[in-house]
């Protein structure tokens, strides 16, 4: 029952969390994804995903996206920093390599922590 509770609080759920990240993030995109990032008060990151029925319209593939995703931002560099991210699926994403995604969303979770620190000495 910890590790529910626990996930839970990683999660952006409401429109207005979205919003907030969406005002004015920093950004990180490829081919595959759009990561947009803002720090928060939280102490912690916090993950939101945006999967649209664009990239596949079969949900078995793009629940296989937000799985990956969500694995990623478990094990990445990313939980170090307190920041929200929102992750934004793109059409190449459904028919990748579960390693080539794994690869280009920890290039994204480097990319932004350093970003997001720079901008905190600043």
């Amino acid at each position: 029952m910890f590790a529910a509770a626990s996930r839970r609080i990683t999660r952006l759920r409401r429109k207005l969390e979205f919003d907030r990240v969406f005002d004015r993030p920093l950004r990180s995109s490829d081919g595959d994804f759009t990561v947009l990032a803002r720090a928060n008060d939280c102490g912690h990151a916090r993950l939101g995903l945006v999967v649209s029925k664009r990239v596949d319209k079969r949900a078995v593939k793009r629940n296989r996206l937000k799985r990956i995703i969500r694995e990623s931002f478990r094990q990445g560099s990313i939980q170090a920093a307190a920041v929200d991210l929102v992750v934004i699926a793109k059409g190449p994403a459904a028919t990748a390599d579960p390693a080539r995604l794994r690869r280009s969303l920890e290039r994204h979770w480097q990319s932004l922590v350093k970003r997001y620190r720079n901008a905190q000495i600043g």
